[in-house]
């Protein structure tokens, strides 16, 4: 064997080695499969039986309320806004983002009202696996998810 040969065989068991990592550690769950979503030691909710409902229903949660800024220029003039996500969960390897029902803010479960509400987390978050909109009054869990044919 030469020691150019050496050097070919070092290099493959270095690649694999990092691949071996990768994958174990992804298994293991200490990579996460989401980049995007801020994650927080403290969960902030709207309140305990929300946390509870959704930790029942088997979804850990990686993130509360997060504020989303948003920047709008029309005809030249900036305006500012945002929009809140009211937390990110996850469960089997998949994470979604948590809209949770408002009294005074109801929605219709139709494909419009829904699409009105909520398709624009799918669009900020398309790495996420669907939409969770949690009633907690009424102890519901609701997974929407958008197909959007081009």
């Amino acid at each position: 064997m030469q020691a150019k040969d050496s050097w070919v065989i070092l290099l493959i068991l270095a690649v694999a080695a990092i691949w071996l990592y990768i994958r174990v550690k992804r298994q293991q769950g200490d990579l996460p499969l989401y980049r995007s979503v801020p994650r927080h030691d403290e969960i902030l909710v709207a309140s305990e039986e929300a946390l509870e409902l959704i930790e029942e229903a088997g979804y850990g949660w990686i993130a509360g309320k997060v504020k989303i800024p948003i920047t709008v220029t029309l005809d030249g003039t900036t305006l500012e806004s945002r929009l809140f996500a009211d937390g990110f969960v996850e469960k089997d390897r998949q994470w979604f983002v948590v809209k949770f029902a408002r009294e005074r803010k109801p929605i219709d479960m139709t494909g419009s009202g829904l699409r009105e509400h909520l398709l624009v987390y799918s669009l900020l978050y398309p790495e996420a696996a669907g939409v969770l909109y949690v009633d907690v009054a009424g102890r519901s869990i609701r997974t929407v998810q958008f197909e959007i044919e081009l």
